[in-house]
């Protein structure tokens, strides 16, 4: 699993939305310490999230499976542009025949639990897949037969609010295990002077 982000919103376009409210621009200091203070106490210790609104991330999210995408889409104040399976499984049509164990060879399509059993008969769908598409069966039908292992990537885009409410749910212990390594890992991807806005989102255990 591999979190880029792409591109944020600089924390002034947040405090200088707060200061609207009250017309309070001559007390701002240009994003410095007292504006960051303003957007903790107003949009984390008073709960004013809609202020957080204004805040956008854009994320480049690769090597998820389908099960954690089906996951994340659940999150629906949020924007997924997600690569095609249609037009990209063409890239499995030439690979190797797949063999049970065949861990590493597998592992740059599917997603690995780390249970001999479940991984493996995840190579057995990967190898049935892959007979299928050499039968020239059309990728619109063949798809159809995905296991829910197949890696996918996306670009994700997000506001604080929500990014909040994520964090806080799938960094939970009781979140899908994949999920969670990815709430984890968009945290970690966050610019340092930004994450005083999620801190307390993150599960600790």
């Amino acid at each position: 699993m591999e979190v880029t982000l792409l591109n944020h919103t600089p924390l002034w376009v947040c405090s200088n939305a707060i200061r609207t409210c009250w017309q309070s621009f001559d007390k701002g200091d240009n994003g410095g310490k007292i504006d960051l203070a303003l957007i903790d106490r107003v949009g984390n210790q008073l709960k004013h999230a809609s202020t957080l609104e204004h805040l956008f991330y854009n994320f480049y999210i690769k090597g998820i499976s389908r099960a954690c995408l089906q996951e994340l889409a659940r999150h629906r104040i949020a924007s997924l542009s997600v690569k095609s399976t249609r037009y990209t499984l063409k890239e499995l049509k030439n690979e190797s025949e797949f063999k049970p164990n065949d861990f590493d060879n597998a592992s740059r399509y599917i997603v690995l639990t780390g249970n001999e059993f479940v991984d493996n008969a995840s190579i057995n769908a990967l190898e049935n897949l892959r007979q299928i598409l050499n039968q020239n069966t059309s990728l619109d039908i063949a798809k159809y037969c995905l296991p829910e292992s197949y890696k996918t990537e996306l670009s994700w885009s997000i506001n604080a609010r929500s990014l909040q409410n994520f964090i806080t749910l799938r960094s939970s212990k009781s979140a899908l295990w994949e999920i969670r390594n990815l709430a984890n890992a968009i945290y970690n991807a966050l610019p340092n002077e930004h994450k005083f806005i999620f801190a307390e989102c993150v599960y600790k255990d």
